[in-house]
């Protein structure tokens, strides 16, 4: 008597589970839903700025096709868990990490669309260095 447990076969663990004969025909398959339209960049004479498809909100909770990888330092991280909890706890609001940080790009891009050279973006950028460490000024 073998010790070895008898597992099924690759066939028998990827084959269809339903058959199209078995599925009734009154079921009519869902239709794709209407395409949304979106905002179009009111024109501000700043041509040389991306059009951007990003809404005045974050994208929320939703099937994302893009991904990057930012890194934040201890206290940072520890600030954003802050601001969620606070989210949480005084608005009733339930966000993750990456939702929170989706709308703080919303509002960042929606502030640099509208002011440009005023804008929160460009301010704090100046003040950062091309290395990332404070300039001296």
């Amino acid at each position: 008597m073998s010790r070895r447990a008898s597992l099924p076969g690759a066939s028998e663990l990827f084959r269809l589970t339903s058959s199209p004969k078995l599925d009734l025909p009154s079921q009519a398959p869902p239709e794709p839903p209407e395409p949304v339209e979106t905002a179009k960049p009111s024109g501000n004479g700043r041509g040389d700025q991306l059009a951007r498809s990003a809404a005045p909100h974050g994208s929320g909770r939703t099937k994302h096709d893009a991904k990057i990888t930012v890194y934040v330092s201890g206290d940072e991280l520890v600030a954003m868990e802050q601001a969620r909890l606070t989210l949480r706890a005084k608005h009733d609001l339930v966000v993750d990490r990456g939702r929170l940080v989706r709308e703080a790009v919303a509002v960042l891009l929606a502030d640099f669309d509208q002011n440009g050279e005023e804008s929160v973006l460009v301010q704090r950028l100046r003040v950062v260095g091309s290395d990332g460490g404070e300039t001296e000024g």
